[in-house]
């Protein structure tokens, strides 16, 4: 046993460089409450000690910052970022200077930051501190995102910005849980780490399907004991937190992955007695945007992230126009974003009140269950089910009489029979059919005309 300990106490020592006896005994709570789940994988912070520095000062910069610009111009740091990356980003070095017409730079899409990621990552970043992580996303673009610890931890600056504009300042620290983050799903990653620029406040992210708990009702004792002070999820892990019968009270919810209906987000207010954000959020950008009605829609978040919307030739619309969400900026260093076309569409106004940048009608990601087996399974399942197939790009739909067809543009090979076959475990034999998919980019990847597939 204490070999096992000592093993443990090392593997914690690397993934918390500054871990204290105060967050030791956070990792140990969170990971051996008698009603704990079963914690699939281990990460940590991997933060260093200056970076805990350079992270603070980083939350308290965003949390002072104006977002936006003028509407008849753009940010005043752009020209400086757009030449930083002709001069070190290898995908624009081999364009040759960067245009005088900012309309006239190339934009890029998910496709290509799967083709070839390392293409798009500066030559600056440092690689022996750099991290991934693998996506999936909605278009059927597998993606490794380049990253680091640091940027990692940046989200959480983005996110006390949001909160803070629902009047809700984080206060949780030592020997406290400030996050938790929910799936609900057959298979999620899971683990427990700590926030160090939060006094080693505790974070844990579960998977709320029952299979992964000693008994379903370990899943209110164990929230119960950690009462965290926000709790993140999507609409499907929500849907589900609803059926938990929990006495804790979160200071807010976080709602990111997916589009938040208006009818989940009030019956979430009502059974919690808190705010529940509808943050927009991409992996490759990060948290963009928040939802406030007294706006009228999504407001920015991030001081250095610029916003276009474009038509399908790649052409900027007028202000209050709906077109694509295209960015450039961003606070990623391991991945600069030069005209990113997000995939996702709304219109862009300016607040009255505040100037701020808004996005009007935002049209992403919607949440989708199957119905499979008898029971109701999370998209996500789906993409899991096909995880270790070469899939470059695939679209699933359920019938209203649950019959499933598979798009994919490699239909008519012996991937699309693996393909179907993986599909065929989770629905059955015979229930899922195979079509060819004709889009070359962005496709609605999961859809279903079953009453009840939407969360």
């Amino acid at each position: 046993m204490t070999a096992l300990n000592d093993e443990r106490m090392d593997e914690d020592a690397e993934r918390f460089p500054t871990l204290t006896a105060a967050g030791r005994a956070m990792l140990n709570f969170l990971r051996e409450h008698p009603s704990a789940p079963v914690f699939r994988n281990e990460s940590g912070n991997k933060l260093l000690a200056h970076e805990v520095e350079q992270v603070r000062a980083f939350e308290q910069d965003v949390a002072q910052a104006t977002v936006g610009w003028s509407g008849q111009g753009r940010p005043t740091w752009m020209d400086d970022f757009v030449r930083a990356a002709f001069e070190s980003v290898p995908h624009y070095r081999q364009l040759g200077s960067p245009p005088r017409d900012f309309n006239a730079l190339p934009t890029v899409c998910r496709a290509d930051f799967a083709a070839d990621i390392a293409a798009f990552v500066p030559d600056t970043a440092d690689v022996k501190r750099m991290i991934n992580f693998r996506t999936t996303g909605t278009t059927g673009h597998p993606l490794v995102i380049a990253s680091h610890p640091v940027v990692a931890a940046r989200y959480l600056a983005f996110h006390k910005r949001a909160l803070r504009r629902f009047g809700v300042e984080l206060t949780h620290g030592s020997g406290q849980v400030g996050v938790v983050l929910l799936g609900h799903q057959k298979r999620c990653f899971t683990y427990v780490s700590v926030t160090p620029t939060m006094g080693e406040s505790g974070l844990a992210k579960i998977n709320l399907y029952p299979d992964e708990w000693r008994t379903p009702e370990d899943r209110a004792v164990y929230l119960d004991a950690l009462a965290p002070e926000v709790i993140a999820g999507d609409p499907i892990s929500f849907t589900e937190l609803l059926n938990i019968p929990l006495t804790m009270k979160p200071r807010a919810l976080l709602s990111v992955s997916m589009l938040l209906l208006p009818a989940l987000r009030a019956r979430l207010e009502q059974r919690f007695g808190c705010p529940v954000l509808d943050i927009y959020s991409l992996n490759e950008v990060g948290p963009v945007a928040v939802h406030d009605a007294r706006a009228g829609g999504h407001v920015l978040l991030q001081p250095q992230l610029y916003v276009e919307i474009l038509d399908r030739g790649g052409q900027p619309v007028p202000y209050g126009e709906r077109g694509e969400i295209t960015v450039t900026g961003g606070f990623n260093f391991c991945l600069p974003l030069l005209r990113y076309r997000t995939g996702d569409f709304a219109s862009l106004s300016f607040d009255a009140a505040s100037g701020a940048p808004v996005l009007v009608g935002l049209s992403g990601r919607s949440p989708v269950r199957y119905f499979a087996s008898g029971k109701w399974i999370n998209n996500i399942d789906v993409t899991h089910a096909l995880q270790n197939l070469p899939i470059p790009h695939f679209s699933v739909h359920q019938h209203a009489d649950a019959k499933v067809v598979l798009r994919m543009k490699q239909a008519v090979t012996p991937l699309g029979d693996e393909a179907r076959s993986a599909l065929e475990t989770l629905f059955g034999a015979g229930q899922v059919t195979l079509e060819v998919l004709a889009a070359d980019d962005k496709t609605l990847q999961y859809s279903s005309d079953l009453e009840g597939a939407h969360a």
